[in-house]
């Protein structure tokens, strides 16, 4: 058995530093190699690669030459750099035709609806949005912003702190790297409109274990949320309740934000085998 020592990342590297065991390391350095490119904003030099995953220079090479034969990556001889190729696209692809995401998550968001009667959605960052793509209304409730297909930014909403709380914090600091990166929907007291609050914000959330939002989005409602990660601890998505702030005292809030956590953990294990962090 071979094993392949994942080492700590540099900065926008994808994933947290952990030991992986592999029988097939030149197909799981592939999937690195993929990951790396999927998470930048840009192509690549090989040696930026190498160094960032900590891969002898002549590996990477040899994997990109396989990865370029076969579409998956491109080469830009002008700049001697790297990017993902066709084939990475229509995988892309492939993966939002299928849904499996929605999928797996609407009837676990489905079974909680009917156990605390409040509504439930599943979202995923988009640049700095978070895209609602499962919506999951409990009956006799008032119709909300997030359905399916809309976009908000993610520092205004639980799903979306729940998220960027579960990148890295670099990650997230070139997504907010100004300002200008920071909009509101409404004057709310204690709204995050620059990055040292966000920051400070999320610490809080990784503290707890979710997030929460309170009338950012539309006034007199709250939400609570939780990620959904990877096998590595990558958010994939979140699983957010809303309900009327008025009707859930804040005592309660806890409890019922173990309820979406246990969502987010099952959903986690569905996708990827293991829990959520």
């Amino acid at each position: 058995m071979t094993t392949t020592e994942v080492r700590p990342r540099a900065e926008g590297a994808p994933g947290p530093a952990s030991k992986v065991t592999s029988k097939v390391p030149a197909a799981e350095n592939t999937l690195r190699i993929l990951k790396l490119l999927a998470s930048r904003r840009g192509p690549m030099a090989a040696s930026q690669i190498a160094s960032t995953l900590g891969l002898p220079r002549s590996s990477v090479y040899h994997l990109l030459g396989v990865m370029e034969a076969n579409g998956f990556v491109l080469h830009l001889h002008e700049e001697q750099r790297y990017g993902l190729g066709i084939s990475a696209f229509e995988l892309s692809s492939a993966y939002s035709r299928q849904e499996p995401l929605s999928r797996l998550g609407r009837p676990l968001l489905a079974s909680l609806v009917d156990a605390i009667g409040e509504s439930a959605h599943l979202a995923v960052l988009h640049g700095r949005d978070v895209l609602y793509i499962v919506e999951e209304r409990a009956k006799n409730r008032p119709s909300l912003v997030t359905d399916v297909g809309v976009r908000l930014p993610s520092h205004l909403t639980a799903s979306g702190r729940a998220i960027l709380a579960a990148l890295p914090k670099s990650q997230v600091r070139a997504l907010y790297p100004n300002a200008a990166a920071f909009t509101a929907r409404h004057e709310v007291e204690g709204a995050i409109m620059k990055y040292s609050a966000l920051s400070s914000h999320l610490d809080q959330v990784r503290q707890r274990g979710y997030a929460t939002e309170h009338g950012e989005v539309t006034p007199g409602f709250g939400s609570i949320a939780a990620a959904v990660t990877d096998h590595v601890g990558w958010p994939t998505a979140a699983v957010a309740v809303t309900f009327l702030e008025d009707r859930l005292p804040a005592e309660e809030w806890s409890a019922l934000a173990g309820r979406v956590r246990k969502v987010a953990d099952e959903l986690s294990v569905r996708l990827h085998g293991r829990p959520g962090k």
